[in-house]
């Protein structure tokens, strides 16, 4: 098995499971480099120094465009790529957008039009792909049939835009979730030096986060069992030892803390996912937001605890270049009845329960969840596994990087 492929239990979980590190409690105090990844030894420049460097080579191979959902990360990564175009005398990156007119849950036009008008930007892709988009509707037909099973079962949503943009290139957010998380201020740190007023429950979350490896150990295995209806005992119980040794692992101290979440697996899962859409037309795609030496810069600029909110780093960094509102907004497009339309419920219905990994999934408890409303996103992948099968492209056909 590659570090990198899906394995069966990832696909019956639908999320990328982590490695194990090990906890800091077996590494001494200060983990050593040998323990934990770090950012030590990455050159350390001004964040936007290192984020425009990543982004250059794109602007030099356009057209140029910039996947665009009007929220904070690929806002930024726009405002960014937009600012150093004008700067160099490059042609400017256009905004590319797939759009959903009759999605309410969808819709982010406020924060694309007030990100687009701020910018001064003319040029603006936008793509209506109707329910095209769904989980076995042509798109993810074509990048199945192609690729086989992708993480995310998403992944498809981007293939409107790059074929906006062959022998192009093309700039996403992909990682800013993933980097405001890990630059985070912990409660417990902002406690201990005294920069918040304690609460009562402070002391439950200081007492946890000092405890001893085992009784952590114990309480965290108890908020930690999946959620996931349809998996076995024996997978929840698994996943919940994953998830437990992943959670005791998390370093406190910012700089590790930010190493520590930018090797997640399946961050390089996804983008390789991505990137094999990419190829397909020819274009380069780039994760500007997860450049290594930016994830260095951010993690000094974060010091000595992190940011208390994701506004107040996003305002560090990108102030100058964003509009307020869009700094400060919490909200999120929503897109499941994108992905889960009439087709893919029909395919649903009609499911005769192959095409899973059924040492991990209990195929009854899959399909009534499959009957619901909203099914919620962890299913997508088993449900693309399952229509692969159904068109004759089952397990022993796939791609070797889901067979392991």
């Amino acid at each position: 098995m590659t570090h990198d492929s899906l394995t069966p239990l990832d696909m019956a979980t639908g999320m990328v499971l982590p490695t194990r590190w090990p906890a800091a409690e077996e590494s001494g105090i200060r983990p050593s480099p040998q323990a934990w990844p770090t950012l030590n030894g990455v050159e350390s420049v001004p964040p936007r120094k290192a984020l425009e460097r990543e982004i250059l080579p794109a602007l030099l191979r356009p057209p140029c465009l910039v996947s665009f959902s009007g929220g904070l990360d690929s806002s930024a990564v726009l405002a960014t790529a937009t600012a150093l175009a004008r700067r160099e005398g490059l042609p400017l990156p256009i905004p590319a957008t797939n759009v959903f007119p009759s999605s309410q849950d969808a819709d982010e036009a406020r924060w694309q039009e007030e990100t687009i008008r701020h910018l001064g930007l003319s040029d603006w892709i936008r793509v209506e792909p109707g329910d095209d988009l769904d989980l076995i509707g042509p798109y993810a037909h074509k990048a199945l049939a192609r690729h086989g099973l992708l993480w995310p079962a998403n992944a498809h949503f981007h293939m409107p835009l790059l074929e906006a943009a062959p022998g192009g290139s093309m700039l996403t957010g992909v990682g800013g979730d993933e980097l405001y998380c890990a630059a985070r201020q912990l409660r417990v740190s902002a406690v201990l030096r005294r920069e918040v007023r304690p609460r009562r429950r402070d002391l439950l979350s200081l007492g946890l986060a000092y405890a001893p490896r085992p009784i952590r150990r114990r309480v965290l295995a108890k908020r930690s069992v999946p959620d996931i209806p349809w998996l076995r005992p024996s997978a929840k119980k698994l996943v919940t030892t994953l998830m437990v040794d992943h959670a005791v692992a998390e370093p406190r101290r910012v700089r590790e803390r930010m190493a520590w979440w930018r090797q997640f697996r399946y961050l390089r899962v996804g983008t390789a996912s991505l990137d094999l859409l990419a190829r397909d037309t020819d274009t380069r795609i780039v994760h500007p937001l997860l450049s290594e030496p930016f994830w260095s810069g951010v993690a000094v600029a974060a010091r000595p605890t992190g940011f208390p909110r994701r506004a107040d780093c996003v305002r560090r960094l990108f102030g100058d270049l964003l509009p307020q509102a869009v700094i400060e907004r919490t909200s999120k497009a929503a897109f499941d009845e994108i992905f889960w339309t009439d087709r893919t419920r029909a395919f649903a219905r009609s499911w005769d329960g192959t095409g899973v990994p059924h040492a991990w999934v209990d195929p009854e408890a899959l399909a009534r969840h499959w009957c619901q409303e909203r099914p919620v996103a962890a299913s997508s992948v088993l449900l693309q596994s399952a229509w692969l099968a159904s068109v004759g492209h089952g397990a022993e056909q796939m791609p070797e990087r889901v067979l392991h």
